[in-house]
C-alpha cells in the first residue's frame, strides 16, 4: 500500500534521476553556435551556422542571443570537441533551441561523428526549412540555378560531378561547393559551356576546363554521413543532397 500511495512520487523522482540535463546560466553568444556559461565554452551539437562575415552569421546569432543570453537553459552536454569545448544541446522552455537555428534557415544540420537520436528531427526541421525557403534555405535566383546538376557524388573517390544543361554557357565564379561543416570550394574565374560537364576532385591537381581540385583537404565527406551545398555567388542554394 506504501508503494501504491507513493507511486506518483517515486516515478517523478525516477525522471529526475534519468534526466541528464542541468540548468546552467548563459552569460554571452559568441556565434549561431556556440555559447558560454561560466566560463565556459559550449558548441551547439547538430548545428553549424555561417562564420562571421558570411551571409546571415550576424542574424544567427541575434537570433542565438533572443533564446538564450542573460537566461537559465537546460543544457544536455554528451562530450568534448577538439577545442575542448563542451559539446551540447540547449533547451528553453522545452524548445530544442539548435533545432530552432535549423528550421529558421540559421544553421544547416550537422552530425560529423555520426547520427544521433536527435538526427530525424533536425533533417526534418531543414527539409521543412527547405520548403518554406528561408535564409540559408532560399532557392537560387541565377538564371543558371535551375538547370546546373549534379551527376555525380563520389562520397568514396571524394569527386563531384557537375553537368551544364542550361542551353547558355554559365559563369561560377564565386558559386561554392561545401560539405556540412566548413569545407568549401569556391569556383575562380570559370565558365560550364553549356552541355559540359566539370569534375572537382578532392586533392591537389592542375585545373582545366573538365577538372578542378580542390587543394589543400585530403577529405570532404565523412563516412557516417554527410551533405551538399552548392551555392551560386549570391549564396542561393542551387543543390542539396545528403546521405
Amino acid at each position: 500500500m506504501l508503494f501504491i500511495l507513493n507511486y506518483s512520487f517515486l516515478d517523478s523522482a525516477l525522471i529526475s534521476f534519468l534526466d541528464s540535463g542541468e540548468v546552467v546560466f548563459i552569460e554571452r553568444v559568441i556565434d549561431g553556435d556556440t555559447i558560454v556559461s561560466n566560463g565556459t565554452s559550449i558548441r551547439l551539437l547538430g548545428i553549424n551556422s555561417p562564420e562571421k562575415g558570411e551571409l546571415y552569421s550576424s542574424e544567427a546569432t541575434e537570433f542565438l542571443e533572443n533564446f538564450v543570453l542573460n537566461k537559465s537553459v537546460k543544457l544536455e552536454i554528451t562530450g568534448k570537441d577538439r577545442y575542448y569545448r563542451d559539446l551540447g544541446y540547449v533547451f528553453v522552455d522545452g524548445k530544442n533551441v539548435n533545432l530552432e537555428l535549423v528550421k529558421n534557415g540559421y544553421a544547416n544540420f550537422y552530425f560529423p561523428s555520426g547520427k544521433d537520436a536527435y538526427y530525424n528531427d533536425f533533417l526534418d526541421a531543414w527539409e521543412r526549412c527547405l520548403d518554406a525557403e528561408v535564409n540559408l534555405c532560399g532557392k537560387s535566383l541565377n538564371s543558371c540555378g535551375t538547370c546546373v546538376e549534379l551527376t555525380e557524388w563520389d562520397t568514396r573517390e571524394q569527386r563531384v560531378v557537375l553537368e551544364n544543361n542550361c542551353g547558355v554557357s554559365c559563369d561560377l565564379d564565386g558559386w561554392t561547393i561545401k560539405d556540412e561543416g566548413r569545407k568549401k570550394f569556391v569556383f575562380g574565374d570559370f565558365v560550364l559551356k553549356d552541355g559540359a560537364k566539370v569534375e572537382v576532385i578532392v586533392g591537389d591537381g592542375k585545373n582545366n576546363d573538365k577538372k578542378l581540385f580542390w587543394d589543400g583537404e585530403k577529405y570532404v565527406w565523412t563516412k557516417s554521413g554527410d551533405s551538399i551545398f552548392l551555392r551560386d555567388d549570391q549564396d542561393g542554394l542551387v543543390i542539396w543532397e545528403t546521405y
